[in-house]
């Protein structure tokens, strides 16, 4: 039993063309596993496009609409608890712009409080996620999910942030996910993203595996095609960030930790 009816996954960027890379599916929970009813990219939603300032605030305001979802995003939601100086993860997010205003500065200031080394968050370490939210090729992704779609959703009252913040009804609710934490539970990480047929029958493999074990119905067609075809695999992530999301049970923190660092939900 999910939290809401209706489920979505967004895999995110925060590239400067960040609508041609972010896809969201959304789907429905079944007895069989989530069905994947629509899998788009961002910048065919309405009011957005493919730059990242027409992205954001599009991406945005199609997540406000999902009011009967649980969605999952696969950015970090917060960094090391040592390196907060704020008492609360809403307030962490709230001066976050303030005080961070460029990703180039978010990186610079956590690296420079930690000597250059990477702390992860307790809940990275228990995930086993690949980076920390400062990491070389994740802190971009880090910057614009806090910056340009929690602290915007958050503050106009749009959403929802689990465990932080219980559900209420007629707001969208929202966790972060890591596809890679849930394939390694499911024996699924391999590589899978990339050129060539290996790799496209690699993310055919994980479809119809997962479809076998009734986390995903079975997706045939067009849907198929597009996640196997896909040389990045944002689409199949996005897919996989649904079913994440469908799997979320617990919904309160667990410790301390939680209420400032966040949880990644696999």
């Amino acid at each position: 039993m999910t939290l809401r009816p209706h489920v979505a996954g967004v895999d995110f960027s925060g590239a400067r063309d960040a609508g041609k890379h972010i896809w969201v599916a959304e789907g429905t929970p079944t007895p069989d596993g989530v069905r994947i009813d629509r899998l788009r990219r961002a910048d065919t939603l309405p009011r957005s496009g493919p730059d990242f300032d027409d992205a954001m605030p599009g991406l945005c305001a199609h997540i406000a609409t999902l009011t009967d979802s649980i969605v999952g995003f696969d950015f970090p939601f917060s960094i090391p608890a040592p390196l907060i100086e704020q008492s609360t993860w809403p307030a962490f997010i709230r001066d976050f712009a303030d005080r961070y205003a460029t990703p180039e500065e978010f990186r610079e200031t956590c690296r420079s409080v930690t000597g250059g080394r990477e702390l992860k968050r307790e809940t990275d370490i228990e995930a086993k996620v690949p980076w920390c939210a400062y990491n070389l090729r994740l802190y971009r992704q880090t910057w614009a999910g806090i910056r340009h779609v929690l602290a915007p959703l958050v503050s106009r009252n749009f959403a929802r942030i689990i465990p932080i913040q219980p559900p209420k009804d007629g707001l969208t609710v929202i966790v972060e996910i890591c596809p890679a934490s849930f394939l390694k539970r499911e024996g699924l990480y391999f590589p899978y993203k990339g050129r060539g047929p290996e790799l496209q029958r690699a993310r055919s493999k994980i479809l119809t595996e997962l479809a076998r074990r009734k986390r995903i119905t079975p997706v045939r067609g067009h849907l198929r095609r597009t996640m196997v075809r896909d040389v990045g695999a944002d689409a199949l992530d996005a897919a996989l960030s649904a079913v994440c999301a469908a799997g979320v049970e617990e919904i309160t923190p667990r410790s301390a930790a939680d209420r400032l660092e966040c949880r990644v939900y696999f």
